[in-house]
């Protein structure tokens, strides 16, 4: 169980790595639509980098850009978010990795919890 203590400006709480200070204004904590950004991007990209592993490919790095759209008109909603992988590795194909990153959506568990709710949208380029 998390628990998160009241701040005068947002919440905290206490993690192994250390303390995540969570507040809608980002000059005192990460703000929420960042974090759930980041987890779904992060988590897409760890899913990605295990399944590229698996089938033997040469990755030396990926590096994850992600892009957000959100309806200020519906409490900033996140309507859609945009993940884009930088792939450097050897002998890569580009079929090989829309496969990967399909076979990654599917076995995101961040992806699949927003699955109807928010657009995932993923694209790559190898570099």
């Amino acid at each position: 169980m998390l628990t998160f203590e009241m701040k005068e400006v947002g919440f905290k709480t206490k993690l192994e790595y250390g303390d995540l200070h969570v507040s809608g204004n980002e000059e005192y904590g990460f703000r929420p639509y960042q974090l759930m950004t980041a987890s779904i991007a992060v988590c897409s990209g760890g899913v990605l980098r295990t399944i590229l592993s698996k089938k033997k490919l040469e990755v030396e790095d990926i590096t994850i850009q992600a892009e957000v759209e959100r309806d200020e008109k519906k409490a900033n909603k996140i309507e859609k978010i945009m993940i884009h992988y930088l792939i450097k590795g050897t002998g890569l194909k580009e079929d090989q990795i829309e496969k990967a990153i399909h076979l990654a959506r599917k076995n995101c568990p961040m992806v699949q919890s927003v699955e109807g709710s928010i657009v995932v949208e993923e694209t790559f380029e190898l570099v």
